[in-house]
């Protein structure tokens, strides 16, 4: 039996929702920049020093990586109808999969070209995601095949109790979810597969759990 999808956000909600998103995200790193650059003005001893010098560094990482993974994922990168490299849609991921502090790991499979800007922030997402299925970590293995022009994409995520991804299996499944900050990315994911002319599907594999984004 088919379910109730959920009602669409009007623009201005789902606007506030990205933001509120992307604030969640770098809200700690930017405190963590702050508490660095007090102890560095207040604190004499030079262990103190070298310590907040390691942590603004660490989290300073963190909140560029947070933020360029946000402006190709959620923002415009470009005109309508542009073009992403996929060496550059990989380099954000890595970046993106390396903040998780050596939990997840990630391999990437597929030649470089460009793709649709669409079609690369749904794979950007689809990552994203991949991430939520891991939660003791493991490997995510992204697989691109098919022509540049209709690529399709294939995500095993490979670790100790990988599980669906949250909220997006719930959307892909048509269960309708409140929105709020923290389920807003899986349903952005979610809404933006048909707008790249893509069908989502999450698929076990024995132990493994598969995100499956072909063309329609």
């Amino acid at each position: 039996m088919s379910q109730r999808a959920p009602v669409p956000p009007t623009d201005l909600e789902l606007a506030a929702l990205i933001s509120s998103r992307i604030c969640h995200d770098i809200i700690n790193p930017v405190g963590a920049i702050f508490n660095g650059l007090e102890i560095l003005d207040e604190d004499d001893d030079a262990q103190a020093k070298s310590y907040a010098l390691n942590v603004i560094r660490n989290v300073t990482e963190q909140a560029s990586a947070r933020l360029e993974f946000a402006r190709f994922a959620f923002g415009a990168a470009g005109s309508a109808g542009a073009m992403i490299d996929l060496t550059t849609a990989e380099k954000i991921s890595r970046g993106f999969v390396k903040i998780t502090q050596g939990k997840h790991k990630l391999i990437w499979r597929g030649a470089p070209g460009f793709v649709a800007k669409d079609k690369v922030k749904l794979l950007l997402n689809l990552i994203a995601s991949s991430v939520t299925a891991l939660p003791r970590g493991g490997e995510i293995d992204v697989a691109i095949a098919g022509s540049f022009e209709q690529p399709s994409f294939l995500i095993r995520c490979k670790g100790t109790s990988a599980r669906p991804p949250q909220y997006l299996t719930d959307f892909v499944a048509g269960n309708p979810l409140a929105l709020d900050a923290m389920s807003i990315q899986a349903y952005y994911t979610w809404r933006i597969a048909p707008t790249a002319g893509m069908r989502l599907e999450i698929l076990k594999d024995g132990a493994d759990i598969l995100l499956v984004a072909k063309p329609e």
